[in-house]
């Protein structure tokens, strides 16, 4: 068997001591699979007096991550520090400029530097690879790359945030509200003590930023993906969309439009029929069509450290068996500038709960408004009569442009008989 293929890994958080344990584990299943053993020969991380449940006795240990770079003995560095910027991107710069190969589950990284690092790494000729950035052990990205290569892709979505979906799953499972689930999920280790990143949408907006550059061979392009989170979404809501047939899901959707490339991640109703309306609890899915393969769904778990360790250690093998394809799935100077498409001008249909004073001539008011802007409706929900008193109006509306939804919604909102902010949840066709 040829020379051992030696790792020195950054960050020994769960992931990077799921991958020393998934390396010794299973040592022999990787080696047959690489051609060669793997073996983890230097480390980095902040704490030496930790336990962290591996044993660490014989590596060369760097309190200066950065060091692992110019490691004589290192033959790939792994990356599993987090963050866009500070030690983590030094690292990968360092390594890819020293010439050596880069695995990173660093999603936040690639999303923000993604395309200058791309470059580096083209310019060193040496691999960049990340499956375990996206959707933790589903091969997301293998998946778009080169599975589905010979397709040209139409689109790609997908619920790319455990915690999220799993928050949306309990509230509607046990008819509670987000801040109650939250707290739960915050005890349960599901989510973090602060949850922005996951609950504003910003961890999904990072993993559809690089899949929607994979899907539609272009550089990476946080800045122009559209963000919401859920904090907004109420259990009445997720109760109306059942009645409407509907689930509510937090989704990453990027698709080809007439005008570019169309990248967003904001709560979607999805009908409870499509498949990915069934993935429920702490599991991700991705979708993706292309126009040859028709729609492929890959579903598991998106974070952790077993499919995560997974997903890391899948890329080590490639890089052993010297398997490399380009970062964004084609050399730099065949990657398409396909613009980026405004929110304004995304088209679909829409869901508004309204909250309004029960009496004549609110709902010919609501309707004139929506008339104004050439939307027209699908189906009109009202719980119950209470005359003078608040009463929940829904509003489903036919295919319409953002631009006119919103400025609608700026004139209802003004109403004197609308007593909240109208929600509006965007309906996805999945």
């Amino acid at each position: 068997m040829s020379k051992p293929l030696s790792v020195a890994v950054a960050g020994l958080g769960t992931v990077g001591a799921g991958v020393l344990k998934l390396l010794a584990g299973n040592a022999d299943i990787v080696a047959a699979r690489a051609g060669r053993p793997v073996v983890v020969g230097a480390v980095s991380a902040r704490d030496r007096r930790r336990n962290r449940g591996v044993k660490l006795d014989g590596l060369r240990w760097y309190d200066d991550p950065v060091a692992l770079a110019t490691d004589p003995g290192t033959d790939v560095v792994v990356e599993l520090i987090g963050g866009s910027d500070g030690p983590a991107r030094a690292l990968v710069e360092a390594a890819l400029a020293a010439g050596k190969p880069v695995v990173t589950a660093n999603k936040a990284l690639l999303a923000v530097h993604g395309a200058a690092i791309a470059e580096l790494a083209e310019a060193r000729g040496v691999p960049l690879a990340f499956e375990a950035a996206v959707a933790g052990g589903i091969p997301a990205i293998k998946g778009l790359r080169e599975g589905l290569a010979a397709n040209r892709i139409q689109r790609v979505a997908g619920i790319l945030n455990g915690t999220c979906n799993y928050i949306l799953t309990v509230m509607r499972e046990a008819q509670r509200e987000f801040a109650e689930v939250l707290a739960e999920a915050q005890k349960l280790g599901y989510a973090e003590a602060d949850p922005s990143f996951d609950i504003d949408g910003i961890d999904a907006a990072h993993k559809l930023a690089i899949l929607a550059a994979l899907a539609f061979g272009r550089p990476v392009d946080f800045a122009a993906v559209h963000v919401e989170g859920i904090r907004a979404i109420t259990a009445l809501d997720i109760l109306l969309a059942g009645e409407l047939g509907y689930r509510i899901k937090l989704l990453g959707i990027a698709a080809r439009t007439e005008g570019g490339i169309s990248t967003r991640v904001h709560p979607c109703m999805v009908p409870v029929a499509a498949p990915i309306a069934r993935v429920d609890g702490v599991f991700n899915a991705v979708v993706a069509e292309g126009d040859h393969v028709g729609r492929v769904m890959l579903e598991g778990r998106g974070a952790g450290a077993g499919p995560t360790a997974s997903a890391v250690v899948a890329d080590l093998i490639d890089i052993a068996q010297d398997r490399v394809t380009p970062v964004w799935g084609a050399a730099g100077g065949a990657l398409s500038t396909a613009p980026s498409e405004p929110m304004e001008r995304h088209v679909g249909a829409y869901y508004l709960r309204l909250m309004v004073v029960d009496r004549p001539g609110v709902i010919a008011d609501v309707t004139g408004i929506l008339r104004d802007q050439a939307i027209s409706l699908e189906s009109m929900l009202q719980r119950g009569r209470a005359p003078g008193e608040a009463v929940p109006v829904v509003l489903t509306t036919h295919d319409c442009e953002e631009a006119a939804m919103r400025a609608a919604i700026t004139r209802i909102a003004a109403l004197d008989v609308v007593l909240e902010p109208p929600a509006m949840i965007r309906i996805e066709p999945l």
